[in-house]
């Protein structure tokens, strides 16, 4: 007999394969390039050798997965559950939302395959799918699940400082003269993912400042902004980084020195991601508990 609902996801949320394994999801490696030849996260090519092809200059880009592997995921997990519920990244960071949405159109998975678009990435997104797992385990539907994540979209807020402006320049997102002034001056950029969109927040002299600006942000957005779901206890506390072990270690000890008795869901960023961030960024973010 069939289980009632399966949780997949992509690879942009940072879920590694033990966990995945663990806490019962299927994950989609999602697929990039590198000097024109395809590689999958997770399977094809290591962290160590990508941050290295990186920093050669190696021409990165990242790409949707093709129908027929978003399709190979859903068919496997319906063989063994009535329906399931796909959580990719964001349809403000990527076209692949869109795909997925229309593939669930089709016959085969109409009705069976319900796509979320709440608007996350990276360890939101890692949060989005252990949100949706308590929620199926706690009894309740595909559709009231869909329904909570995505009115739960503007509920979050991720901020991730880089350490240089040359991958955001390779992709055409800062134009070469910004990214050698920013070089000049030693200006280590902070972005903010909210409702599904990556904009540019703030520039900062050094990475130093960065991270202290992105902690005073969290502060600020836990005082004011979602100041009622922290005074019920429904705020979690991200992390993300591409940073070594030894920078993220430090950086998530002053998360905890900032915000004492808050647990951190703390994920690295995934390769696709890490095409326009580089090595050495490193983020921290909130999400609230969604609420049916």
């Amino acid at each position: 007999m069939r289980k009632p609902l399966a949780i997949l996801t992509d690879s942009h949320s940072g879920i590694l394969p033990e966990e995945a394994a663990r806490i019962g999801v299927s994950v989609l490696s999602m697929p990039f390039t590198v000097n024109d030849q395809t590689f999958l996260e997770s399977v094809s090519l290591s962290r160590e050798a990508f941050f290295r092809q990186q920093a050669e200059g190696a021409s990165i880009s990242t790409s949707q997965p093709a129908p027929e592997a978003v399709a190979a995921l859903w068919d496997e997990a319906l063989q063994t559950h009535e329906q399931a519920l796909y959580l990719p990244i964001s349809s403000g960071l990527s076209g692949s939302c869109q795909t997925a949405a229309a593939l669930a159109q089709e016959p085969a998975y109409a009705g069976r395959v319900l796509v979320v678009d709440n608007g996350r990435v990276a360890t939101p997104l890692h949060r989005a799918v252990l949100d949706a797992v308590a929620l199926r385990d706690e009894g309740h539907d595909a559709q009231a699940i869909k329904a909570a994540l995505e009115n739960s979209k503007a509920e979050m807020t991720i901020y991730v400082a880089l350490q240089t402006l040359e991958y955001l320049k390779r992709g055409g997102r800062v134009s070469p003269a910004v990214a050698a002034i920013g070089t000049l001056l030693s200006i280590k950029p902070v972005l903010r993912l909210s409702t599904g969109v990556l904009e540019s927040y703030k520039k900062c002299r050094g990475f130093a400042k960065a991270k202290a600006a992105m902690i005073e942000a969290v502060r600020g957005d836990l005082t004011i902004r979602f100041r009622d779901a922290h005074a019920r206890g429904e705020v979690y506390l991200l992390a993300a980084t591409s940073a070594s072990q030894e920078e993220t270690a430090q950086w998530l000890a002053e998360i905890e020195a900032a915000f004492p008795g808050m647990p951190v869901l703390c994920d690295p960023l995934s390769l696709g991601v890490c095409c326009h961030t580089g090595q050495g960024a490193l983020g921290i973010g909130l999400s609230c508990k969604p609420r049916l």
